[in-house]
């Protein structure tokens, strides 16, 4: 296992984790130098054809552009990718839903993660509990994807309500979006967290990426079931 990773002094590059875990190693770029991020997602790159950054700064992406100028950068999403996993092939799309507009940056993470994995994402943003009817008007389109994330921020109620209108798996996201008491996001985590939802699973506040890779797990299993 000797060549499992690279040593870089400030990394470890994870060369096995592909084989491990499905997917490439992902750069969490908060906290890093843009220097440290563009020398760890050159080694990704030149080993898995793609690379995806997340928590990044304009800064890391111009970086990183310098030595990659495939490279681009996702503003709200705050993620940076080059290249992208082939096409998974799946039959299934993931859809994101989002609460409100405030909880967009957490909803696009969750689906430039997706595109850089290959898999395919319908977005319905803008469908929160303060009026029913707008997620109600595209409720087709919401039942006739795979896997749902569904991001949220305030008192975080809509998993709730989308897991009692499909029979698909609910991935819930808490946002840090809200007044006071909202606590940066700790209310929507511990609504979601105690939801009456039969099919809601929780992921930590902001996390769209995690929500992300547990979507393209679940559709990779349930590709592997279909080709059996």
């Amino acid at each position: 296992m000797a060549d499992a990773f690279e040593e870089l002094g400030f990394a470890k590059v994870d060369h096995a984790r592909a084989a491990r875990c499905g997917r490439p190693e992902v750069i969490f770029c908060e906290g890093k130098t843009p220097a440290e991020v563009t020398a760890i997602a050159r080694r990704i790159v030149a080993a898995s054809g793609y690379v995806l950054g997340t928590r990044a700064s304009r800064e890391h992406f111009a970086a990183v552009a310098a030595e990659l100028p495939a490279a681009g950068y996702h503003e709200r999403a705050r993620c940076i990718t080059c290249g992208a996993a082939a096409p998974s092939g799946s039959r299934h799309v993931v859809g994101i839903l989002s609460a409100g507009t405030s909880d967009l940056a957490v909803a696009e993470e969750a689906a430039v993660t997706l595109a850089a994995f290959g898999q395919r994402t319908v977005s319905i943003f803008d469908v929160g509990v303060a009026g029913l009817h707008r997620l109600l008007a595209r409720i087709d389109e919401v039942r006739a994807c795979g896997v749902l994330i569904v991001v949220a921020g305030m008192e975080g109620a809509l998993p709730s309500v989308v897991s009692g209108l499909v029979d698909r798996p609910v991935i819930a996201v808490p946002t840090s979006v809200g007044y006071g008491a909202s606590l940066g996001g700790l209310a929507a985590l511990l609504g979601m967290l105690t939801s009456c939802g039969s099919k809601v699973t929780v992921v930590n506040i902001d996390n769209g990426f995690g929500a992300a890779c547990a979507a393209d797990a679940i559709l990779r299993l349930a590709g592997e079931g279909t080709a059996a």
